[in-house]
């Protein structure tokens, strides 16, 4: 007896209506409002687009939004997997807590992250009272921005390291250990071959995560333009001046440089499965 729906081009049953459903359901929430936003930025024109792109104002922001992305990940990168190995490796009291406290940043709202951080560092703050007078702003400045976007990437990247360094087996730290190796040469020749597909996909998350990121930097950052303004914040300021054709063109660029990320991110976990077959 054979199944509606399955068969040699339809594996799994619905496999039809579940395709139609779920292509639609991306067409309404992702496809047409990228190509609405693609739409209203082509009404400049060119000239007019490559204007608004382009601008002194423009080109400082994306500095400062891909800059500070890029330095917020490696942060995470070096940190998060320090964490993962400490979760992974050993048993200790409050272990579960500090598990669980990693994925407070996804659950948190992002504008209560940068108000929590721009009290911490202000010159009046618990920790910007001894910091301000060695001359370390954490507040309104270009450190306060990368800050608050470790603190957001740090639970993808710490999350996409965890399994991979479960699945190594200790003895092969033990074995390297009875060898002679020391203990950076045991990271260095034994894990990080296997850790680095999933170091280098964890740290274009928390990248590709940072790029985005409005509510808690405008808080932190000053929104200072050519020195303290993202991208995003840029954008919302194109749409209070009314100029929305100008600001769809700036989500453009920060739109191509997600997918961007986003293509690396699944090639990069395309190969990393390959590679543990």
């Amino acid at each position: 007896m054979v199944r509606r729906g399955a068969g040699p081009g339809n594996p799994l049953p619905g496999f039809g209506a579940g395709l139609t459903i779920t292509v639609a359901w991306l067409g309404i929430l992702l496809i047409i409002p990228v190509l609405a936003c693609v739409a209203r930025a082509g009404t400049l024109g060119p000239g007019g687009f490559f204007s608004a792109v382009w601008s002194v104002r423009s080109r400082a922001a994306y500095g400062l939004t891909f800059g500070t992305s890029a330095v917020a990940a490696v942060l995470d990168v070096v940190f998060g997997t320090l964490l993962a190995w400490v979760l992974v490796r050993y048993q200790f009291p409050g272990r579960r807590l500090m598990d669980a406290v990693i994925d407070l940043p996804l659950a948190l709202p992002t504008a209560v992250a940068g108000l929590v951080y721009s009290g911490l560092y202000v010159k009046s703050g618990w920790l910007g009272q001894f910091l301000v007078p060695l001359g370390i702003q954490g507040a309104y400045s270009k450190l306060a921005i990368v800050l608050v976007l470790a603190f957001l990437g740090l639970p993808f990247v710490v999350r996409t390291i965890q399994p991979v360094l479960a699945g190594i087996e200790p003895e092969l730290e033990e074995a390297a250990a009875s060898l002679g190796a020391g203990r950076l040469d045991t990271f260095l020749r034994v894990l990080l071959p296997s850790l680095r597909p999933a170091m280098v996909t964890g740290g274009a998350l928390a990248f590709a995560r940072g790029l985005g990121e409005y509510g808690s930097v405008v808080f932190v950052s000053g929104n200072m333009p050519l020195r303290t303004e993202i991208a995003p914040v840029l954008i919302v300021q194109k749409l209070e001046e009314f100029s929305v054709a100008e600001a769809t063109a700036i989500a453009v660029v920060l739109l191509g440089a997600s997918l961007l990320a986003l293509g690396s991110i699944s090639w990069l976990e395309s190969r990393r499965q390959t590679d543990a077959r």
